[in-house]
């Protein structure tokens, strides 16, 4: 048996199992030294196993569920105290996993969750492997396969927009649209069916027409979720952005002041940054991968030949580039050719420093990149702080097309979910081609049918366990 091995924070450990008669432990709360940290267990020994180890001022029976007790772990082997604590007694079938809960909070100390850990596995429990607690919830009915995910979503999220995209889904507002769109279909099969099998009796007429408009209507809905996607996905694993340009054009100033800090080193000497340093930034709720390279140039240099290569490296994978010009030398043929060498990739030319040059030549600059098709362009001193807040919009407009309405929109950030959806509105695409090719109903329903349970495997309503290892394989232990 583990002892005392199993810590809150990402894997690569195999998903266990589980069995009905089980009870699992684990830490809950991230690995390291803080103010508390929370044992949890779950399953059917979960009280007896406190009520071995935990004294108080009552019985461990007598204390009433969901209420906090104040008390000590003892190990019940030789009576040694291992920790006072506040104790969390929560009753099946009203908890996260729907089985009886303890939720231990001890003092955060390493070694004492550890220590803690190690008593209740000795007392019958075993280790919970990664999003076990979670799986529990999916598998006793406390939440489906879609609110299940929002769980390590909500955890992992960059943003405010992430945690509530993410916070949104764990509501069930996916779910309510998706099993909506499921019911109808089902009900459309088994209209079809019944029509098929007992042509005897007077069920109500089943026009090619009504299928269709009922078709027609599932596959809007699907697309129109299906639409979210690309903003969802953005929110929730945001985009890489590349600064590049000749040296000294301000590059690692723009770093330094996105990040809010002084991650790059800032001096007048041309080729200072050498190697990529990386920071990520929230822009307008899309978390931003930011990449300070080294300044492109022709060199004799092997050091900073490699940051060169570096550099246009990282530009050819980036989602996005930031081209820094500097306004008092205006556009050299090395600048470009460095705007040549992005390609087809989004941009936005940023002119720099104009606090030290003149209005005309600023405006000369903005005319030339207009003529070479450059439509996102920005005017900035980053010596003042100015023109940041219009990057800023730039970069929303160019990759979120407009403002998010957590309101009215359901935002789908799962790729799996993308996946299921693309292949559900196929299969009505077939569908309908099917009844207008006349065949017969037998094979549209087939097509509705395959619909269905692409459907049911978002939610989880027919999916298989291979996949389910595969989702909570991915989430925390503990968790």
């Amino acid at each position: 048996m583990q002892d005392g091995g199993s810590y809150a924070g990402c894997s690569e450990t195999k998903y266990i199992d589980i069995s009905d008669n089980d009870t699992i432990a684990a830490i809950s709360t991230p690995f390291g030294t803080g103010g508390i940290g929370i044992v949890r267990v779950s399953g059917p020994g979960a009280f007896d196993i406190a009520a071995r180890i935990f004294r108080s001022k009552r019985q461990f029976a007598e204390i009433g569920t969901h209420t906090v007790t104040h008390g000590k772990i003892i190990d019940p082997a030789d009576g040694r105290l291992l920790d006072d604590v506040l104790l969390i007694k929560m009753g099946a079938p009203h908890t996260f996993t729907a089985e009886d809960i303890v939720e231990i909070s001890c003092h955060g100390g390493i070694v004492i969750l550890k220590n803690v850990l190690s008593l209740v596995l000795r007392q019958g429990a075993r280790p919970a492997g990664p999003g076990e607690f979670t799986r529990r919830a999916f598998i006793n009915g406390k939440m489906d396969l879609t609110q299940a995910e929002a769980v390590i979503d909500l955890i992992n999220s960059k943003t405010d927009e992430g945690s509530r995209a993410a916070a949104d889904q764990l509501e069930g507002r996916l779910s309510a649209r998706i099993v909506s769109a499921r019911k109808k279909l089902i009900a459309l099969i088994a209209h079809i069916e019944a029509v098929l099998e007992y042509p005897e009796y007077d069920i109500e007429e089943l026009t090619a027409e009504k299928i269709n408009k009922e078709v027609k209507t599932v596959k809007e809905e699907l697309s129109g979720i299906a639409e979210g996607y690309d903003r969802g996905r953005l929110i929730r694993e945001g985009l890489t952005a590349a600064i590049v340009g000749k040296p000294n054009a301000g590059k690692s100033s723009l770093m330094n002041t996105l990040s809010g800090g002084e991650r790059a080193i800032v001096t007048d000497v041309p080729g200072t940054t050498r190697d990529i340093i990386e920071e990520y930034i929230n822009v307008n709720g899309i978390p931003v991968r930011l990449l300070d390279t080294a300044g492109i140039r022709s060199t004799s240099d092997p050091v900073e030949s490699i940051g060169v290569e570096r550099a246009k490296t990282a530009a050819g994978n980036a989602d996005l580039v930031l081209v820094m010009l500097d306004a008092q030398t205006g556009i050299l043929p090395e600048d470009h050719d460095i705007i040549s060498s992005v390609g087809e990739k989004k941009r936005i030319i940023i002119i720099n420093k104009t606090d030290m040059s003149d209005d005309s030549r600023i405006e000369e600059m903005k005319r030339q990149l207009a003529a070479f098709g450059e439509k996102q362009v920005v005017a900035a001193s980053l010596l003042n702080g100015t023109g940041i807040d219009e990057l800023f919009d730039v970069i929303s407009e160019l990759f979120l097309k407009g403002a998010i309405d957590q309101n009215n929109e359901v935002l789908i950030t799962n790729a799996r979910h993308k996946q299921l959806l693309d292949s559900a509105i196929k299969c009505l695409d077939a569908a309908e081609s099917a009844q207008a090719g006349g065949l017969p109903l037998d094979f549209v329903t087939i097509d509705i049918k395959e619909c269905a349970d692409a459907l049911g495997q978002i939610t989880g309503e027919s999916v298989s366990e291979d996949v389910l290892h595969e989702i909570f394989s991915r989430f925390c232990i503990g968790k």
